[in-house]
């Protein structure tokens, strides 16, 4: 990989403000939902996040800075005491015999079990590049999780729509509304959280849905309820009437003589789940006309004189 200041395009003393500003650009720049007919878009973005990993995390990129770690945040070999620059190396190993093809001369300290071609020499490799890949593999970390808020409408649970997203760090995704959902209710988007260290899985985005606040519908599980204000003259012959729903206007059949406070039933017009959808439970209100009406008025004082005989 290439130098992460390189990538990002920022100089070596630039501070975070600056390294963020630049991530934010190229993440932006480089996405592949901005750039699908680009097939080496992906990997650019891949790049452009990792090494805003090295460079966002001010200890990271102080091991970087002193060459503890390369352009991928994986450790790197230091090496053995007694194998400097000065060209002294064998210092470092001297007593030992190391038995190559089991020829060669044996050290003083080439006592039991270390005669050449019986694995003494195999037995000391191994245990001094074992411990440095171990250490290596150590270091491998799972990257942290991220919290997000998805505020949905009732409208868009009950159409199951697609958002879009925009992730802490500039990262967008595109997120669909799952059937079921509820206030609250948090949701696993596994892969998309910070990155992993040295090779690690990167974590997850935890969602937590908001429902946006309304006031043309109640929330009863998957069900919904709503009222319908009805002219007199529909609720007294009966008739059809449009009924707002979260995925649009329906006609709902009123009977003659429909009081106000009647509640029908819309089957499959509420909120999606994974069984089926839920109903929309409507509440009829009369509606009087804006204007004085004469027989109206006339109607209502012969009713009304009726009940006191």
């Amino acid at each position: 990989m290439r130098d992460p200041y390189e990538i990002l395009g920022v100089a070596r003393r630039a501070d975070e403000a600056e390294i963020k500003k630049a991530f934010r650009k190229l993440a932006k720049q480089h996405h592949p939902d901005r750039n699908a007919g680009d097939g080496t878009a992906k990997d650019k973005f891949a790049e452009v996040n990792a090494a805003y990993e090295i460079l966002g995390d001010p200890a990271k990129r102080a091991q970087f800075d002193r060459g503890e770690i390369d352009g991928e945040g994986k450790p790197k070999f230091q090496g053995f005491e007694g194998f400097g620059a000065g060209g002294h190396g064998r210092e470092g190993f001297e007593g030992f015999s190391f038995g190559f093809g089991g020829a060669g001369p044996r050290g003083p300290g080439a006592g039991a079990g270390a005669s050449p071609g019986a694995g003494g020499g195999e037995d000391i490799f191994s245990h001094l590049f074992g411990e440095a890949m171990r250490g290596s593999r150590s270091r491998s970390r799972r990257g942290e999780d991220v919290q997000a808020i998805l505020t949905v409408t009732v409208e868009e649970i009950a159409a199951e729509a697609r958002q879009r997203l925009t992730l802490p760090g500039g990262r967008e995704v595109d997120v669909t509304v799952p059937p079921g959902v509820t206030e609250g209710q948090t949701i696993r988007l596994r892969g998309l959280g910070a990155p992993g260290q040295g090779g690690g899985q990167a974590g997850d985005v935890l969602l937590t849905i908001k429902i946006a606040p309304q006031d043309r519908y109640v929330i009863e599980g998957a069900d919904l309820r709503t009222r319908c204000p009805i002219d007199l003259e529909d609720a007294v012959l009966g008739g059809k009437v449009r009924v707002t729903t979260p995925t649009g206007a329906v006609e709902m059949n009123v009977p003659p003589m429909t009081s106000s406070g009647r509640t029908f039933r819309l089957r499959g017009q509420g909120l999606p789940t994974k069984a089926g959808r839920g109903d929309l439970l409507v509440t009829a209100e009369i509606r009087l006309p804006d204007a004085p009406d004469d027989a109206l008025a006339e109607y209502a004082r012969s009713r009304r004189a009726a009940k006191v005989d």
